[in-house]
């Protein structure tokens, strides 16, 4: 079976010095390999086809046989990386904790301790607007949320 780190090895290698990065890879049995990919700014399907073409050839289909896909990292996935935070900066959030909680609100700051959100006024419960700092260790899941204005 085609390992995990031969693949990570090889997209990080033709993604070093680029925007782009490598967000998941994932060897399923069978060799099917699937590789989500991220960038600072918008990645799109070319840089999806050349990370592909690259790992094909890279391979020897003679020796192991394989069914690889590269995909970009979609809205609604959950995020991964600090550097998926850090792009995300600023926008609408939903945080899952580990202690259960629900948390949805802006992303305002990405540190090397965790992040925080600036949760919004509830009047039911007589909140005011307020921040919240949430630790790596206690974040759950954080999803972007799509936000149509």
């Amino acid at each position: 079976m085609i390992s995990a780190t031969t693949i990570e090895e090889l997209v990080n290698e033709f993604l070093d010095g680029t925007e782009f990065y490598l967000v998941d890879v994932n060897v399923q049995p069978g060799n099917v390999i699937t590789i989500e990919l991220d960038g600072d700014g918008r990645i799109g399907i070319d840089e999806c086809v050349k990370v592909s073409r690259h790992v094909e050839g890279s391979l020897d289909r003679e020796v192991e046989d394989f069914s690889l896909n590269v995909s970009s990292a979609g809205m609604g996935q959950p995020l991964k990386l600090k550097r998926q935070y850090r792009k995300n900066q600023g926008r609408e959030v939903k945080v899952l904790l580990k202690d259960g909680r629900e948390l949805n609100g802006q992303m305002t700051e990405v540190e090397d301790a965790g992040i925080t959100i600036l949760l919004p006024a509830n009047k039911k419960k007589k909140l005011p607007e307020r921040s919240e700092k949430l630790a790596w260790e206690d974040i759950g899941e954080t999803k972007v949320k799509v936000v149509f204005k």
